[in-house]
């Protein structure tokens, strides 16, 4: 029986090809795979140990990615959960409260379903069934950005998102209840969620005062790597850099 498998972190951004140049000319990521819909164009890139970021590019003349730039700018849009049956967590889901936008289930190679922002501690929750063996001719049509930068540095490690809740309830209900994370809570109070054979985890700050929602991604590198400290210019996520353990 497969497990739920934290799968990516999606960026949001006005030009994907603008990425390369951070992702894989800072980060050293190597490029997977993309392709194209109505909506939207995206690409993963992959980084040591496995971890992986999906950038996201608005097409057409407007749509949910085009209302999310628009409102916030480029920045954190999705964290994506493989899951061996959709309409089970989807149900766990709605016994505890939350609402399920978004479920389809009309391509069998590929069915999804989201949790809410406004539910979901700040953050666009997907939920994905994958059947890549259903080759159901799906209208996802494969797409590849231009070359990026030549002779990329190694790979950095992507070590998860690092999130914020006003409590602990709260996180243990969306991250450890419905997705099945497993906690380890850390002395300073950060609770960290791991997904067994998934290369990313969750970490949660628990603080009543603030808003919820993404801080940052966590990445470890034994190379210097120049980012700046503050939400990156053209991806508009906050990168972090954590020691190796």
């Amino acid at each position: 029986m497969r497990s739920i498998q934290f799968d990516h972190i999606a960026i949001a951004v006005p030009r994907l090809v603008d990425a390369q140049t951070v992702l894989v000319g800072d980060l050293g990521g190597a490029p997977t795979f993309g392709a194209v819909t109505d909506a939207f164009r995206f690409w993963h890139w992959r980084f040591e140990g496995g971890g992986r970021i999906e950038v996201l590019e608005p097409a057409g003349a407007d749509g949910f990615l085009h209302r999310f730039l628009a409102q916030r700018g480029p920045g954190i849009h999705h964290v994506t959960f493989t899951v061996p049956d959709l309409r089970e967590v989807c149900d766990r889901a709605r016994a505890h409260g939350y609402s399920i936008v978004g479920y389809d289930d009309s391509d069998p190679e590929w069915k999804e379903a989201f949790l809410h922002p406004r539910e979901a501690l700040g953050i666009v929750v997907q939920f994905a069934e994958p059947h890549p063996e259903a080759s159901s001719g799906t209208s996802l049509q494969r797409w590849q950005p231009p070359p990026g930068p030549a002779n990329p540095p190694p790979p950095v490690t992507m070590l998860g998102l690092r999130m914020r809740a006003r409590s602990a309830e709260r996180a243990t209900a969306q991250w450890g209840a419905i997705v099945q994370g497993e906690r380890d809570a850390r002395a300073d109070g950060t609770l960290v969620y791991r997904w067994p054979g998934s290369f990313m985890r969750i970490a949660v700050e628990i603080d009543p005062g603030h808003d919820e929602g993404p801080i940052c991604i966590e990445y470890a590198s034994r190379r210097p790597v120049a980012l700046p400290e503050g939400p990156h210019p053209v991806l508009g996520a906050v990168f972090r850099k954590r020691p190796i353990s």
